[in-house]
């Protein structure tokens, strides 16, 4: 009979095992919920603790339960390990110790370290490391009076911003959806988002306790939003009053048995911590075959956050004064992947600007003269000390091209996003063709007579498209400055001009499935002041191109910008990174914004309607008066231009003499046959990899 009991046992404890798949309960038993050590692991989810005061938290230790102090008598401290509990259950006649271990701890002559390392919360000596394999090993309430002082005088020295923008707050009651972390493969964890979705579980430090000391509880994920999740604590089910948002790429987030294998207390929430008579039996039924985080994911975290540039590397990056060319500027800050760069020839470092690691406009020292691009040589002859140039391989890569045959030539049209207006797709010349796939692009009717605003992409850039793309996928076309001929047809023009339109075939067609959805809410760059980062929703998906308005400010600083742009972020970024997030503008705020620094600003020469954000003819390009600066607004007030400035010529004049050759089109009816067009979805659809929808017959 004996021999069958203890066969019946094995099985039991073999069966625990079995159904432990996180291996989380190791440490459980420190802080169960379990009234007595005779309660069946199969109670009913139903039953309710009995005979323990609704007021106290409670643990259990070899199967008695014990409550924490309450100023009461009856209490006990242990001299050696804090150790707070019923002091019946103390060893000794003194009742000074919790255990033998600690009586025996404290006669040696370690004990005044150990106890000094345990007060000021330091790792506890190898003496100390016994206590971890006591009974009493789960110390929730160890040093309380010492850490409750401590959480009280951090709270008093931690500074809360009034105006902090709280994310969770604002999609719950908008009703939106942030875009996932994979759309942003540049951002941190982009590529290691896989199987984080709504439904995993996860251990979180538990908040509703009235212990003073840090403890965690299960939670699952209720709803995403980029980094940020809703969270609900196991055992709440289907009532949310505490749910609450977290991004789960800080170091409080674990997967599930983190705690077991740390050693870390798991204590139910108060407000449900009598709700069921068995915590270990109702974790297990309910864990058994769900999802958590993998084992790694703070070790990824933690490595995704490691950036290969550094301060003082030496990079080319585009004169934020002057498209046409490149300056030398050295990194200052890196936050997130994001660089503040420092124009080699400023000593006070105000002269600066910001741009992703990933951005196209930053490249090698020496990429201008290998590709022919104008470059501003530096006058500063002696290099800092620490200055190293940044290696080739840290840039981002463009596909390699062969120019050899049919490619981009001087005087082509197209259609590209104005770098100074990026709201706006404008009729666009190439002005020159560089080496390794690269020209220089030319805005019809708003350029420099110097070219100083010709801007350089390469030919696969996603920001540049074929003459039609703009009226296929039906966007607003910007012509040419002064063009009075509306509406704009691009046959008419190019037949005046004596022009003719770069190939389709020579853009980058490729649609990746990239699972933006308009409505998703993320953080973008404000280009044209590129220090900030906003809240922003997508408004419009065309095939990888999307259109982003910037919350709370009209529609005229919308920017259309790539799905795989380096400038977009999924929600909480900031948070994780430690950069600034502005939060979305109100009424009040947007009428005196220019008049406040580092806050969403627009001069008033940015506001007129789908138009240059400068006016041409007034654009100063001496060196006593600087122009508005190309994708960064440094000086906080708006610059002054000239009232009286010569009236610039058409850039494109009616040709007088015109033959075929030139226009390289037929003048009858049959020239439509030269362009035709196809459109078989919507464009908020089209997030496939399937056709263009623009197509040119032979």
């Amino acid at each position: 009979m004996e021999d069958t009991r203890d066969l019946a046992e094995r099985t039991a404890r073999s069966e625990r095992k079995r159904r432990d798949s996180f291996g989380m309960f190791d440490g459980y038993d420190s802080c169960s919920e379990e009234s007595t050590s005779s309660s069946s692991s199969e109670d009913s989810e139903d039953e309710v603790v009995p005979s323990i005061p609704a007021n106290l938290p409670i643990i259990k230790n070899n199967g008695q339960v014990y409550t924490y102090p309450d100023g009461k008598a009856g209490m006990a401290t242990c001299e050696m390990c804090g150790m707070v509990g019923v002091r019946d259950a103390f060893y000794s006649k003194t009742k000074r110790f919790c255990s033998v271990s600690c009586s025996r701890s404290y006669s040696s002559n370690s004990k005044k370290a150990s106890i000094l390392a345990r007060l000021q919360g330091k790792p506890p000596t190898k003496k100390a490391k016994v206590l971890q394999k006591q009974p009493l090993m789960a110390k929730l309430a160890a040093y309380a009076q010492y850490q409750a002082s401590q959480q009280n005088q951090a709270k008093s020295k931690a500074v809360v911003a009034a105006d902090s923008f709280d994310w969770g707050h604002y999609i719950c009651n908008n009703n939106t959806e942030g875009a996932p972390v994979s759309c942003f493969k540049h951002a941190p964890m982009g590529t290691s988002w896989a199987g984080i979705a709504e439904g995993v579980r996860l251990e979180v430090i538990n908040s509703d306790t009235n212990l003073s000391t840090k403890v965690y509880w299960i939670a699952e994920i209720i709803k995403l939003a980029g980094f940020k999740a809703l969270l609900r604590y196991e055992g709440f089910d289907g009532d949310n009053s505490k749910d609450f948002w977290s991004n789960l790429c800080i170091p409080e987030v674990h997967p599930v048995g983190w705690c077991a294998s740390s050693g870390k207390p798991l204590v139910p929430p108060k407000s449900i911590q009598h709700k069921y008579s068995n915590w270990k039996a109702i974790l297990v039924k309910r864990l058994t075959g769900a999802k958590t985080l993998p084992p790694d994911f703070n070790t990824k975290v933690h490595e995704n956050m490691q950036f290969p540039f550094k301060k003082l590397m030496r990079v080319e990056v585009v004169d934020k004064n002057y498209l046409c060319r490149t300056r030398v500027a050295l990194v200052e800050q890196v936050i997130g992947g994001r660089l503040r760069l420092v124009y080699e020839e400023c000593e006070d470092g105000s002269d600066d600007f910001w741009c992703h690691m990933y951005s196209p406009l930053i490249h090698n020292i020496g990429w201008s003269r290998s590709i022919g691009h104008r470059f501003k040589r530096s006058d500063v002859t002696k290099k800092m000390d620490g200055q190293l140039d940044a290696p080739p391989q840290l840039f981002q890569k463009v596909k390699d091209v062969d120019q050899s045959g049919e490619w981009f030539k001087d005087g082509m049209k197209l259609e590209a996003i104005d770098p100074l207006n990026l709201s706006a797709i404008c009729v666009a010349t190439v002005r020159k063709v560089l080496a390794d796939g690269y020209v220089m692009i030319g805005i019809d009717g708003s350029e420099a007579l110097d070219g100083s605003d010709w801007f350089c992409y390469h030919g696969t850039s996603p920001s540049i498209f074929p003459a039609g793309f703009c009226e296929i996928n039906e966007i607003e076309l910007t012509p040419p400055r002064g063009y009075t001929k509306l509406p704009f047809k691009w046959f008419d023009y190019l037949r005046e001009t004596g022009s003719i339109a770069a190939p389709v075939k020579l853009f980058n067609k490729e649609v990746p499935n990239h699972g933006f959805r308009q409505g998703m809410k993320l953080e973008a760059v404000d280009l044209m002041e590129p220090r900030l980062v906003c809240v922003a929703t997508v408004t419009r998906i065309v095939h990888r191109l999307l259109r982003i308005h910037f919350d709370g400010w009209e529609d005229e600083y919308d920017q259309w910008v790539d799905c795989e742009s380096p400038d977009l972020y999924p929600v909480g970024w900031c948070q994780l990174t430690g950069y600034q997030l502005q939060p979305p503008a109100a009424q009040s705020n947007r009428d005196v914004a220019a008049s406040v620094p580092k806050q969403k600003k627009k001069a008033p020469q940015y506001k007129s309607q789908r138009k240059r954000k400068i006016p041409v003819d007034r654009r100063p390009f001496s060196q006593t008066g600087r122009r508005r600066s190309f994708l960064g607004d440094e000086e906080q007030s708006p610059l002054t231009y000239p009232t009286h400035g010569p009236v610039r010529s058409q850039i494109y004049p009616h040709k007088t003499h015109k033959t075929e050759s030139t226009l390289r089109m037929k003048e009858e009816a049959a020239e439509v046959d030269d362009f035709t067009f196809s459109q078989t979805i919507s464009d908020q659809e089209s997030n496939g990899s399937g056709s263009y929808y623009i197509k040119q017959e032979p």
